[in-house]
């Protein structure tokens, strides 16, 4: 309700104070107030006195809009309407900022607030007898963590735009680099950007790490300063299905459906709107062709005190424990002792397959020398047949210092047999467009599955020519 009073004061301000340049798309840019420029201008900022020799440009932003993200993610999870997902926000003035100019650089954002060149709207109705609502504009200083309410405006310096907002951006104009990098792509609307990870392409940077997803993402736009923004992660060894999102809403929304996705399996629930399946290359065979693995992990400390791993650990004393849930279907037994796994990760843990494939079932996963060491200490490798395609066996250097090749079980060193081969998710595109519309009855029972598939790595493809030969 409180919103909607805000929409009507807004319209009201129009009417009486001219026309006023709106956001075509909430969040996509600035606008400029430019019938109440001048009455803006001659505001004094603090006072709300006149001041004729303020030269003070200011560019406004969508009055505040609150979306919870996570009541968002909850009825769509759950198919359900959407309407607690307008309300009461906490949202502080340098949030509401950032997901209106997302291409400004987070430390530009905390410069504005510090020298205190973020402003708010004061306004005031004053009656009288030839106008029954006249309105007085105010401009106030607002600090970063102040708290909005709906309907808030704020105003940014317009001079901003001349500004080196860029300036400590990393410059992406290698050509090869890019095209890869959108060679990866599997899809892509407005909301969101699927892609195909390579193995070895780490997704978040860290120490020693110059290329990621991450860092990389801004090249998968074309004519957009905001970059992708990572919702989930992949090992940097596994490959498959990675989802981004375009925009801070969409971005949100994700997060919390992968958390969602996460409660809803420990309650024991039955919802299937987000669905992941894995393939995997293991050491061993499972004693059931399917099942249910249920194993709390936990984080342990390695005898060089600064590594750490997880483990399955239970009992009164743990501490730290996440629960964790897979289902896994044994897809085909091979000689020599190796099985194709299907695997359905049901909670979001770090390395949950993994530990699962090697504590849970005994089979490690080929290529896993965390958590499959010992495992790996008599690996032989497998001889090629003769009947191979030769495109499997070609070795190719890509851009970021991948290799496209090697790996498989033919190799003295194979890679992470791991690859993330599907994934279904809700049309967030078409969610965001719901939450955006005026519509006050939203709905997403009806909203779209989406279903996203990534081929086989060149390595895993090769090991599974490899494998149908053997002993034949």
């Amino acid at each position: 309700m409180t919103t909607r009073m805000a929409a009507l004061l807004l319209l009201r301000r129009l009417a009486a104070g001219g026309a006023v340049t709106r956001l075509q798309q909430p969040y996509a840019g600035l606008a400029t107030a430019a019938a109440r420029q001048d009455a803006l201008d001659a505001t004094g900022e603090e006072s709300g006195r006149p001041d004729k020799g303020n030269k003070n440009r200011w560019m406004e932003l969508p009055p505040f809009a609150p979306v919870d993200a996570a009541a968002a993610a909850r009825a769509i999870f759950r198919g359900q309407g959407g309407d607690e997902i307008e309300g009461n926000s906490n949202s502080t003035a340098i949030r509401w900022v950032r997901r209106c100019c997302p291409h400004l650089p987070a430390s530009l954002v905390q410069k504005l607030f510090r020298l205190r060149k973020v402003k708010k709207n004061a306004v005031t109705a004053e009656t009288s007898s030839t106008d029954a609502s006249a309105e007085q504009f105010r401009l106030r200083r607002v600090s970063a963590k102040d708290h909005l309410v709906p309907g808030d405006t704020l105003f940014l310096p317009v001079n901003i735009q001349e500004s080196p907002v860029a300036e400590k951006a990393r410059k992406f104009d290698n050509r090869n680099e890019i095209d890869f990098l959108r060679s990866l792509e599997i899809y892509k609307d407005k909301a969101i950007i699927v892609v195909n990870k390579p193995p070895g392409m780490p997704v978040q940077g860290g120490v020693g790490i110059k290329n990621s997803i991450d860092v990389l993402a801004p090249m998968f736009e074309e004519n957009s300063s905001d970059a992708p923004r990572l919702v989930h992660r992949l090992d940097r060894d596994c490959s498959g299905v990675l989802v981004l999102g375009r925009t801070q809403l969409s971005a949100s929304i994700l997060h919390a459906i992968f958390r969602e996705k996460t409660a809803d399996a420990l309650a024991d629930g039955t919802q299937q709107v987000l669905q992941r399946k894995y393939v995997a290359l293991v050491m061993g065979t499972p004693r059931h062709p399917k099942g249910l693995l249920s194993a709390p992990l936990a984080k342990v400390l390695l005898q060089d005190g600064k590594s750490e791993r997880l483990t399955v650990r239970a009992g009164p004393n743990t501490t730290s424990v996440q629960d964790a849930l897979t289902e896994y279907r044994v897809i085909e037994s091979c000689p020599r002792g190796f099985t194709w796994l299907e695997l359905f990760p049901l909670t979001g843990r770090k390395h949950q397959l993994r530990v699962h494939c090697a504590e849970v079932l005994g089979t490690p996963i080929v290529g896993d020398y965390k958590y499959g060491r010992q495992a790996h200490q008599d690996w032989t490798p497998l001889p090629v047949p003769q009947t191979v395609d030769e495109e499997l066996l070609r070795k190719q250097r890509l851009p970021f210092g991948l290799v496209l090749g090697g790996g498989s079980v033919a190799e003295e060193q194979p890679q992470l047999h791991l690859h993330c081969k599907q994934m279904m998710l809700p049309d967030i595109s078409a969610a965001v467009q719901g939450l955006q519309s005026e519509d006050a009855e939203r709905d997403f029972s009806g909203l779209e599955k989406l279903s996203f598939v990534a081929p086989l790595p060149l390595h895993m493809r090769l090991s599974w020519e490899v494998l149908k030969s053997v002993d034949k």
